[in-house]
């Protein structure tokens, strides 16, 4: 078999399937909560008439404006590679993934790009009403967009709702499809991963402004809500990750074995909080494990049993090392989340958040961490699955293209090369956006409305305020909003 540098076309495959896919997970799970919480802000903006309400929504719709472009951009060749690289995999399993893909254009995808005009154009062209509403529209059509996509990657863990013909997958029940046996526990996991990869980064720009005395008002709601986020919901994605480790146990022990480092099954598992596992000696080294409470956790009996690696063949076992370590980490910075939103929201009730410029520090750079626990947490779930593409169905070496390791070689250098230039430049656009700050607000009145993205820009000091009717009505019930940012 051909290989380049030791790596044959498969695993080359599935390394730029995980490279591009590691970009674009990332721009979904931050626009899908920056919309709900630009949505927030509308609506307590028309509740309150608190200004800097609006200040905040609309700075945060320019970051979520390039973000959402670069997810549309990134998701689009991964449906690509689907046929250069998986072709197997789409004629296997097209009758069933493919409907589900298709429902996910035909009302998320079409429900966020017919309002998302208005929520990005509209602030001073529609009812202020009108542009909350359509805001509440694009959250709603991201977090539908994230139910298809979990309901088919979900499907392809825990099959159900389909019967197999001459190794083709064809549909037998819908609704067993779309909420198969692990989708309940994944779709509720990955929106409260979203909520918190926002709120973190929510919570590092309110810090950052606070630390420099600039936007204090904006800066502390920015931080109420964010750290008020957080202590709720990081204790609450411990609860439902266990849950979802019980159903993982149910319908995938291998993987779980693989993420306790679990080798036999006849003996209660320790909980292994660190250790290096030797594959071929079928051991742990260096274990520093508390005995029995692997067994505790996921069977609730001090001496409950479940299957070790042992028990699967080798060629049916998960890659253990990365799993393993993925795991690890992203659990870690899950509890460090929650350490942060108890304590800050302490020191909030306290009224001594401002004052503890330490803590601040800690909370500005921590806008990473949601990112690299969702890639993490994702790491665990597809390497997981190894060496299946969709559970006892077919496997991932069965389900590439004829394509050669060289050929996937050069696609993979050109994808690295490519995204590198043209999503760094969008990170760093994003970047100077949120160095920047809504600063434009505060010094003048609003650019015109057909500049959504003028937050990267030096401030138009020519700009003036624009209204179809031609009225100054300038309060949050009016068709025409003044003093937004640009």
């Amino acid at each position: 078999m051909e290989t380049v540098f030791g790596m044959d076309a498969v695993l080359l495959s599935r390394i730029q399937f995980a490279f591009t896919v590691a970009f674009h997970i990332i721009f979904p799970a931050f626009t899908i909560g920056l919309s709900a919480f630009i949505a927030t802000l509308e609506i307590m903006w028309l509740r309150t008439g608190r200004q800097h309400l609006h200040t905040l929504a609309r700075f945060w719709t320019k970051v979520f404006a390039v973000s959402f472009a670069m997810g549309v951009v990134s998701g689009i060749v991964m449906e690509y590679q689907i046929g250069t690289n998986w072709s197997r995999f789409a004629h296997v399993f097209g009758n069933v993934l493919g409907p589900l893909f298709s429902y996910e254009v035909l009302t998320a995808f079409f429900l966020e790009a017919s309002f998302l005009g208005v929520m990005l154009f509209g602030w001073n062209r529609f009812p202020a009403w009108l542009h909350a509403l359509a805001s509440v529209v694009v959250a709603l059509g991201t977090a539908l967009s994230g139910f298809w996509i979990l309901s088919a990657n979900s499907w392809m863990h825990t099959p159900a709702g389909y019967e197999l013909r001459d190794g083709i997958t064809y549909p037998v029940n819908w609704l067993q499809i779309i909420f198969n046996p692990s989708f309940p526990y994944r779709f509720t996991h990955m929106m409260i991963a979203t909520y918190l990869t926002t709120s973190l980064v929510v919570v590092a720009a309110g810090a950052r402004y606070l630390l420099q005395g600039k936007f204090r008002e904006e800066s502390m709601t920015m931080l109420r809500m964010g750290l008020g986020m957080i202590a709720v919901l990081a204790p609450l994605q411990a609860v439902v990750g266990d849950l979802h480790g019980l159903n993982t146990l149910k319908h995938q022990p291998a993987k779980v074995a693989a993420i306790e480092a679990h080798w036999d099954g006849d003996r209660p598992a320790s909980l292994v909080l660190f250790a290096w596992p030797d594959v071929d000696a079928e051991r742990n080294r260096f274990e520093v494990a508390l005995p029995n409470v692997g067994a505790l956790i996921l069977t609730h009996q001090w001496t409950g049993l479940f299957p070790g690696l042992k028990d699967f063949p080798r060629s049916d076992r998960p890659p253990v090392v990365p799993v393993f370590f993925s795991f690890r980490l992203m659990v870690g910075l899950g509890f460090f989340m929650i350490g942060i939103g108890l304590y800050g929201s302490w020191l909030l009730w306290r009224g001594r958040l401002e004052q503890t410029r330490w803590f601040l520090q800690l909370l500005r750079r921590c806008w990473p961490l949601g990112f690299v626990a969702l890639l993490a947490g994702w790491m665990v779930t597809e390497i997981g699955r190894q060496p299946w593409i969709a559970t006892g169905i077919l496997r991932t070496a069965d389900a590439v293209s004829p394509v050669t390791a060289a050929q996937v070689a050069v696609s993979l250098t050109l994808f690295v090369l490519v995204y590198f230039v043209v999503f760094g430049v969008g990170i760093w656009y994003v970047w100077r956006m949120v160095r920047k700050g809504p600063a434009p607000s505060l010094s003048g009145p609003e650019t015109l409305p057909n500049r959504p993205l003028a937050g990267g820009q030096p401030e138009d000091k020519e700009a003036v305020p624009t209204d179809l009717s031609g009225a100054d009505t300038g309060g949050p019930g009016g068709p025409s909003i003044r003093g937004g940012p640009a």
